[in-house]
C-alpha cells in the first residue's frame, strides 16, 4: 500500500531569481550541482530525463514560469507511486534569493526510509546548489558519477575516505583536503559541507566533489557525485578513474 508524503524545504542562495532558474530548469543547470545526468524539453507538457547508473527516469513538465515556479511529475507506476516537485523562487534584496522546495507524492512500503533519504539528500543537494551559485555564477560543470556497494558500514566508509583525502582530523566543514587520483589532477581544497554519517562535500577552484553513503537499508554503497568546472573535461576516463580510486579503498 501506498504512502502518501510531502517534504519542504527553503534555501537562501546568493543569485538572481535569473541565475536560480537557469540552475534548475535546465540541463547543464542541473548537471552541475543534482545527481547524475540532466535534460529538460522547455516549457509546460515538456520532459524531464534524469539519467544515473543506467537508469532513466522520465517527468513531465506541469508549472514552467520562468524566474519563479517550475514543477514536474513522473508517471504514475502500477503499484500507485509517483514523485512530484517544485520550484518556488522569491527574489530578495541585493541580488539574492530565497529557493522553496517541495517534493510529493506516493512511496512504496520501504516508505520510511526511503523518505528518511530524501530529506537528508536534498540538504546535500541543496547546499551543493548553493555552492555552485556562491563560487561557480555563469559557468556549467561535467559531472562525473561512480559508486561502489557493500562498503562494509558507514563508519568504516568515512574512515577510509578521510585517510584518502588526506585529512588528518575529523571530516568537518574547513578540513584541509589534497590527494591525487591516477590519472587526474591533483585535488586540493576544503570540505565544505559535511552532513555524517551521509555526506561529505568538498570544493576546489574548479570543482565540488560529494561523497555520499547510502546507509545499510539501501545497499551500503559508497556513491560519488562530482561537478568539474574545468574546461574539456570528458567524463568517460574521469569515472573511470574515480572509479578506480573506490575499488582501491580498503572497503567490504
Amino acid at each position: 500500500m501506498g504512502h502518501h508524503f510531502e517534504l519542504r524545504k527553503d534555501v537562501e542562495l546568493a543569485a538572481t531569481p535569473e541565475q536560480v532558474w537557469e540552475a534548475i530548469a535546465t540541463g547543464p543547470g542541473i548537471d552541475s550541482w543534482f545527481m547524475g545526468r540532466s535534460e529538460v524539453e522547455p516549457g509546460e507538457g515538456g520532459l524531464t530525463r534524469l539519467t544515473m547508473a543506467g537508469h532513466v527516469e522520465e517527468a513531465t513538465i506541469t508549472a514552467w514560469e520562468p524566474g519563479k515556479r517550475f514543477a514536474d511529475r513522473t508517471g504514475t507506476a502500477p503499484d500507485g507511486t509517483f514523485m512530484a516537485t517544485e520550484y518556488l523562487i522569491e527574489g530578495r534584496e541585493r541580488g539574492s534569493t530565497t529557493l522553496r522546495l517541495v517534493q510529493s507524492g506516493v512511496l512504496g512500503d520501504d516508505w520510511e526510509t526511503e523518505y528518511e533519504a530524501m530529506a537528508v539528500g536534498w540538504d546535500m543537494y541543496l547546499g551543493t546548489l548553493a555552492a555552485y551559485l556562491a563560487h561557480f555564477p555563469g559557468r556549467t560543470a561535467t559531472p562525473v558519477s561512480a559508486f561502489r556497494s557493500g562498503v562494509g558500514g558507514a563508519d568504516r566508509a568515512w574512515a577510509a575516505v578521510a585517510d584518502a583525502l588526506g585529512v588528518a582530523g575529523p571530516l568537518a566543514e574547513e578540513a584541509r583536503v589534497r590527494f591525487t587520483v591516477d590519472g587526474l589532477p591533483p585535488v586540493e581544497g576544503v570540505v565544505d559541507l559535511a552532513g555524517l554519517p551521509t555526506y561529505v562535500g568538498v570544493r576546489t577552484a574548479d570543482g565540488l566533489y560529494r561523497f555520499l553513503h547510502s546507509g545499510a537499508e539501501r545497499g551500503d554503497a559508497l556513491v560519488l557525485g562530482h561537478h568539474v568546472f574545468a574546461a574539456g573535461q570528458d567524463p568517460a576516463p574521469a569515472e573511470r578513474a574515480w572509479r578506480d580510486w573506490l575499488t582501491a579503498l580498503p572497503l567490504g
